[in-house]
């Protein structure tokens, strides 16, 4: 028997029974998202909505720019305040509908700072509370409630701008903990945030607002810490951030209100980090540290850096210079955040590859997993043909290739 039919005797065999379940990364591809005028340094993408619209800003020297993007429409860039004059906005983060939220600050490290919301491209400071002459914003939900903070230092508090009024939340946990910065509110309108506690100012209180039931709890440090920060929400209601004991180096984690804290597994090469966002599914993205940046993502099983996620050849680095972060994620799994590109800081928005379609779609009709895709994989695996050849250790046709195909399969096409 030739050694070709003697490969694929068993393989037919193989592809008849089902696949085992295998954990295996995720596949991007990754996008420039680019700068808004000639000239400027750089970019840095901040946050994404849950259906993918995302945001940030670009740096010029005599200003910043705020921007949104999109999949399918590309960049959209944004106007400052004209009146008052800010001239340093940032876009923080944006619902599906395009209503985007951000900051309009007078110098590039945020002084004089004003909440600014861009509706159908259009800028308007949104309302501040009675007696507040300072405001930001970082979050934004489905019906356009937008949370962040007002004013300053110590006299920071936390604030929610809904139906042209902006109204301080002063809600405290059962030990008296009050929010001081907003950063994410979900579509049931809990707000996660961070604040002090009044009895130990060392402790870093991770706080949860319900909008809607007009509570707030402290979110769960892990075992042998104290306190948390807190800087992301799904809709399903996980929240991200950092753990630590008192003010120091943090671990990330995720937190429900049914499981508790759960600690995120640092990347390799790194020493602290903490989550910034998730979704739905408990997909979360985040930033560690060690020599350098390292971003990572978490799949509620593995944590991946980053950089290890994009195939050779793409210019970019997301895991050897300082600036990389990873700052939002979508519910599809679109993830933002900033790297360099070919030696330039850019906003990225890296964009999944569904597995089924990318290493079993070997056949036509292209685009749709059949019958004749496992036949293309059979010929090509009896020849040892480098399209059957999509699994460690590369370069051998064995049962890792079959395992690899038919996890591929399974998954279908998007």
């Amino acid at each position: 028997m030739p050694a070709s039919a003697r490969r694929t005797a068993p393989l037919a065999a193989a592809l008849a029974i089902a696949a085992p379940a295998i954990a295996t990364p995720p596949d991007y591809t990754i996008i420039d998202i680019g700068i808004v005028n000639v000239g400027d340094s750089g970019s840095q993408g901040f946050g994404v909505s849950p259906g993918g619209v995302a945001v940030g800003r670009s740096l010029g020297g005599s200003g910043s720019a705020a921007y949104s993007w999109t999949e399918g429409g590309g960049r959209t860039d944004l106007p400052d305040l004209a009146s008052p004059a800010r001239a340093y906005s940032v876009s923080n983060a944006a619902n599906d509908a395009g209503l985007v939220v951000g900051t309009g600050a007078a110098t590039f490290f945020g002084s004089s700072p004003l909440p600014l919301v861009w509706d159908n491209g259009v800028v308007s400071q949104l309302p501040l509370p009675a007696g507040q002459t300072l405001g930001r914003a970082n979050g934004v939900n489905a019906s356009g409630v937008a949370v962040g903070s007002v004013n300053g230092g110590s006299l920071e508090r936390a604030c929610i701008y809904a139906d042209g009024v902006g109204t301080l939340i002063t809600t405290t946990t059962s030990n008296g903990s009050f929010m001081t910065t907003a950063y994410a509110i979900n579509d049931a309108g809990l707000v996660a945030g961070t604040g002090l506690d009044p009895n130990n100012a060392a402790v870093n209180a991770g706080m949860v607002y319900d909008s809607v039931a007009g509570t707030a709890a402290l979110v769960d440090p892990l075992p042998g810490d104290n306190g948390t920060l807190c800087f992301g929400m799904s809709n399903a209601g996980h929240v991200t951030g950092s753990s630590m004991m008192n003010q120091g180096s943090g671990t990330p984690f995720v937190w429900t209100q049914a499981g508790g804290s759960i600690e995120i597994p640092l990347p390799p090469g790194a020493t602290s980090g903490s989550g910034r966002d998730a979704n739905s599914d408990g997909w979360v993205v985040g930033n560690a540290g060690g020599v350098f940046a390292v971003p990572f993502l978490y799949d509620g099983t593995t944590t991946y850096a980053i950089a290890d996620l994009l195939p050779e050849g793409t210019g970019w680095d997301l895991n050897m210079n300082t600036s990389s972060s990873a700052t939002g994620i979508s519910e599809d799994g679109v993830i933002v955040g900033t790297g360099v590109l070919n030696g330039e800081v850019r906003a990225y928005a890296m964009i999944p590859v569904a597995a089924g379609c990318n290493d079993a779609d070997l056949a036509e009709p292209f685009g749709q997993l059949d019958f004749s895709d496992v036949v293309a994989f059979l010929t090509a695996f009896g020849t040892m043909s480098p399209e059957a050849d999509i699994a460690e250790p590369m370069g051998q046709w064995d049962f890792s290739d079959v395992v690899a195909f038919l996890t591929a399969f399974g998954s279908g096409c998007p």
